[in-house]
């Protein structure tokens, strides 16, 4: 869950998704703003020569709402979350064992079963529609999503499989993946990253057996919705539901961070949990969010075909963990292939403490690009994609720093200051430049701005 198939019930499921076989076969002419057409520079993707993505197997024929790039295909099979010793696969892996090891079934074997290999590609209908997100909600917008075309996606994020675990007959899991999200550009932010998702559905005896005097509780009513309630809960149910939450997320922070960890809550929203919070912890001294979670909503658990269980669902990101903890200050660390990031994270188990070492701090080179704006086709995000597409991660970060409209043509003016760092080894002032002039061209051409060069 952020903003966050049949199974069989096991205690893990992990089968690892296939490797990525990707050919980009066209984009529509009229797809204006994917910024996967050729491009004048070593950096840009290939030409396209029909109108399919080629994907895990898998054909996917392009329209109108077709805006991902070759750049973001090649990450599409990566799965980090799965490379042993690699920084997320190491949080992933303290999850898991603190869910195996303290929530057991009656049996004695574990509570929550995992799933790490569901494929990233999902039908608009899961990863919105299913979730109960409203049509014309900001969360379906092209400007914010990879989309395939107008009915699959790269999902944005975890809860695109509640539904269908849930309806497989599944009441507590895990489910961990990529993610995929068009965004700004800095430290903080990459178009590719990895959640976790937990849900956990209780009946009506597994939820009061414990509460003394709880055989005349309900876990339904015919009420009104609140702040603090949907209609058909009673609210003995969600205040439980709720203390059990917060109680196994603060615990798990706990025992990733260790005692003494302060915690708070933050109410908010999500389309499909009600009431909804955020875990903020404190960390050397700053409040920072970590997850997000809440009550599920009802009518989504009742069409995946429990409707006699009420429940739960958060998700975390896992680089967002994994940089607090080991002191990693961009994320586009994680996709690295140096051994001097990787070996730092090779222990004999993965609670064993590290701290990242950084390694040579390359110096940045800074570049300005200007431009007068069209009309009304243009999005900040579209440029970020660009700009990503051709610069790749050599890219460390995009800042707005001017804003300006013109007093009689009204037209308005966007200057933005590119940031160039290697995380490797030291940009020259050739290939930089080459790169930010391909950017120029490209944005004049791909996303219709008149330049300012």
């Amino acid at each position: 869950m952020a903003m966050l198939w049949k199974f069989m019930r096991v205690a893990k499921y992990s089968k690892t998704a296939l490797s990525p076989k990707i050919k980009v076969r066209g984009i529509p002419a009229h797809s204006r703003h994917s910024s996967s057409k050729s491009v004048p520079s070593d950096f840009a993707a290939s030409a396209p020569c029909s109108n399919t993505v080629e994907l895990l197997g898998k054909s996917y024929p392009q329209d109108d709402y077709s805006n991902v790039t070759e750049k973001i295909l090649s990450k599409v099979g990566k799965n980090l979350h799965n490379r042993k010793h690699h920084p997320l696969w190491l949080i992933k892996e303290q999850v898991k064992e603190h869910f195996y090891k303290h929530y057991l079934g009656r049996r004695g074997t574990p509570l929550f079963s995992v799933y790490d290999g569901l494929s990233p590609v999902v039908t608009v209908q899961q990863n919105f529609d299913s979730l109960l997100i409203p049509q014309n909600h900001a969360s379906r917008r092209k400007e914010d999503n990879y989309y395939l075309n107008r009915d699959h996606m790269l999902r944005a994020h975890t809860s695109a499989h509640q539904w269908d675990l849930i309806r497989s007959g599944l009441d507590a899991f895990l489910a961990v993946g990529d993610v995929y999200r068009r965004d700004t550009i800095d430290n903080t932010h990459y178009p590719v990253f990895h959640q976790m998702e937990g849900v956990r559905l209780f009946s009506c005896h597994e939820l009061f057996s414990s509460i003394k005097d709880g055989e005349g509780l309900q876990l339904f009513e015919q009420g009104h919705r609140t702040a603090h309630k949907q209609e058909c809960h009673t609210m003995e149910a969600v205040r439980l539901v709720e203390f059990n939450l917060k109680q196994v997320l603060t615990k798990l922070m706990t025992h990733i961070f260790g005692d003494g960890l302060q915690v708070r809550w933050v109410d908010c929203y999500f389309p499909f949990t009600h009431p909804s919070f955020e875990m903020e912890i404190n960390f050397q001294g700053e409040w920072m969010e970590v997850l997000g979670c809440g009550v599920m909503e009802q009518q989504l658990v009742n069409s995946a075909g429990a409707q006699d269980k009420i429940g739960w669902a958060f998700g975390l990101g896992l680089e967002r963990l994994a940089m607090i903890l080991y002191d990693i200050p961009d994320i586009r660390l994680f996709w690295s292939e140096d051994e001097r990031f990787l070996k730092q994270f090779i222990g004999p188990h993965i609670w064993q403490k590290i701290k990242f070492q950084p390694l040579s701090r390359y110096p940045p080179l800074i570049n300005d690009i200007s431009f007068w704006l069209p009309s009304e086709t243009y999005s900040q995000n579209d440029f970020y994609d660009l700009v990503r597409t051709i610069g790749g991660d050599l890219i460390e970060k995009v800042v707005l720093v001017d804003e300006f409209a013109h007093p009689k043509t009204k037209k308005v003016s966007h200057c933005y200051r590119i940031i160039y760092r290697h995380p490797e080894r030291t940009l020259t002032q050739d290939e930089v430049h080459r790169i930010h002039r391909a950017i120029e061209e490209s944005a004049v051409r791909e996303l219709g701005v008149e330049g300012r060069f």
